[in-house]
């Protein structure tokens, strides 16, 4: 090959280099920084009383949050969590059903809603949010809780409930079970370039926004003694429903876990039996 034509094709490829690594940073960005769904519920809209509460996690984010306190206190607590990119109040219609027996503490993850911090580490420092929601329903008397997380809130809910005790029970609607096979299949359309184009945003996301693709809800279950109970539909389009099986496949030494999938509802579809499952659940395990 000519000298001239060698050096025009390595210039070829020093630029698609370049330009690819401008794009899983830029990428990589967009997923921290994702525009929040604002639902604009309250428990106001359902004529519900409520206290506003700020938290603090312990790296020093403010968490905002709802509390809903039972007319009886001796009923158990609940921490329920919203997913990506939402907030809080796209949780109440749940909170709303499930409040007649439990006392709800609703939260905003960091970045979103009206809890501090700039961006979203998906799950690795939303932990420090949940546990902060743990340290405020013990100091309120409610030394076990359980943990109702929607797809981020779900991962982040099988993740913290590994070594925070205070976790009595997990339900887990729609959760992703590893981060790095999430990413692969959400850029399946750029076939063999989404492997490196994944591992580069994890090397980013590790580096400049505290993300950890380690922190996998997989790994976490195969631990994870904590009672738990799975649901994910099947036609789920956005956490393909391989999520919910390796998750089956990883809690199946644990005694406490159950597994619900409906054979219809898209990603968010609520199955119209969900908060009677979810009820139960936790009743007989708080």
């Amino acid at each position: 090959m000519p000298p001239i034509k060698l050096t025009r094709m390595l210039w070829y490829v020093l630029i698609f280099v370049i330009g690819f690594i401008g794009v899983s940073l830029w990428s990589t960005w967009l997923v921290t920084h994702p525009k929040t769904i604002e639902s604009g519920l309250n428990p106001g809209h359902f004529k519900i009383p409520f206290e506003e509460v700020k938290l603090a996690a312990k790296d020093g984010i403010s968490i905002s949050g709802w509390f809903i306190k039972n007319e009886s206190p001796k009923k158990p607590a609940l921490v329920i969590l919203h997913g990506y990119p939402a907030e809080k109040g796209d949780m109440m219609f749940i909170a709303n059903d499930l409040r007649p027996d439990f006392n709800i503490l609703l939260i905003d993850f960091r970045s979103f809603g009206k809890s501090g911090g700039s961006f979203t580490t998906l799950g690795n420092q939303e932990r420090l949010d949940l546990k902060a929601a743990l340290d405020f329903l013990e100091e309120r008397g409610f030394k076990k809780a359980g943990v109702l997380g929607f797809s981020l809130g779900g991962a982040v809910a099988i993740i913290t409930a590994v070594d925070d005790p205070r976790i009595a029970a997990v339900v887990s609607y729609a959760s992703f079970a590893d981060l790095t096979l999430l990413g692969q299949e959400t850029y399946r359309n750029l076939f063999i370039f989404r492997y490196p184009l994944v591992e580069l945003m994890k090397l980013w996301g590790g580096i400049f926004w505290d993300m950890d693709a380690k922190l996998s809800p997989q790994y976490a279950a195969e631990r994870l003694k904590t009672p738990a109970l799975i649901v994910h539909t099947k036609p789920d389009e956005q956490i393909p429903f391989r999520h919910a099986e390796l998750l089956r496949e990883a809690l199946k030494k644990n005694p406490g876990a159950e597994f619900y999938f409906p054979e219809k509802g898209r990603h968010g579809e609520l199955p119209s039996d969900f908060e009677e499952r979810v009820k139960n659940f936790f009743l007989k395990h708080l």
